[in-house]
């Protein structure tokens, strides 16, 4: 919930929480937001790399993207974090590559 509040806070567009645990068995969760351009997507992965780090103590295991800044990947173990310019988002479409996975109410539990 720490990344999508820090996301949607730095104007993430479209910021969803998929609940992964029972479509994809390997991580809980994928958090999925998208910059307008590449240099919004760096600042969205930095911002919400700091705040899970201040907030949650922990750090990714692995940044992959944050060079072309077209698609960041961030992976957390039990969550991965992925930060898309717009158009590469609409390209790769993952809400409908997983659209059996359940989208979490991600505000409602980030403001109780």
């Amino acid at each position: 919930m720490v990344a999508a509040t820090a996301a949607d806070e730095k104007l993430g567009h479209d910021t969803v929480v998929l609940a992964m645990d029972e479509a994809l068995g390997v991580v809980d969760a994928f958090v999925v937001t998208s910059g307008r351009n590449v240099r919004q997507v760096r600042t969205l992965a930095e911002d919400i790399e700091q705040r899970v780090k201040i907030r949650c103590g922990r750090a990714p295991f692995s940044v992959e993207g944050l060079r072309d800044a077209t698609w960041v990947l961030m992976d957390y173990g039990d969550f991965v974090v992925h930060v898309f310019l717009e158009e590469v988002r609409t390209f790769y479409d993952l809400e409908h590559l997983w659209v059996g996975a359940p989208r979490v109410s991600w505000r409602a539990a980030a403001a109780g």
